[in-house]
């Protein structure tokens, strides 16, 4: 399945090893996973104007089967991201570290909530998300 990962941006890459491991946990489980700042910016290699960057991220969405969206931090981007993806009919799972704040509004487009404690446990948590036939 072919996920794409949003998740709070910070320009000093400061959550760079929590991107890495929740991709990395979804690509060990067989998932194609897509971050923004990840595969689109290059980790602030490569610069969008606002325009571009909204016009690149919601075509990624669209080439995606779900939106994972990890809410232990929140921010704007995520919310414009899952509503975007609610309203082109594209499931909405959302994430978070345990005691996290997740507004009704955002559980309201979820398909799914699940909390978990560490990443590791993310995979399990997503169990039933069929994973890629050709797999990697």
């Amino acid at each position: 399945m072919r996920l794409f990962l949003s998740i709070k941006y910070y320009p000093d890459m400061r959550n760079r090893e929590l991107i890495e491991s929740i991709s990395g946990a979804l690509e060990q489980a067989r998932h194609e996973v897509v971050c923004v700042v990840r595969d689109l910016e290059k980790w602030g290699e490569i610069s969008f104007t606002p325009a571009e960057l909204m016009a690149e991220t919601f075509n990624t969405i669209e080439e995606c089967d779900a939106v994972i969206i990890e809410l232990s931090s929140k921010g704007v981007g995520l919310g414009i991201e899952a509503g975007y993806a609610h309203a082109r009919g594209i499931p909405v799972i959302t994430i978070a570290e345990e005691g996290s704040d997740i507004s009704a509004t955002l559980q309201g487009i979820s398909a799914e909530v699940e909390l978990y404690s560490s990443v590791e446990e993310i995979p399990a948590l997503l169990s039933d998300l069929a994973p890629l036939e050709s797999g990697f």
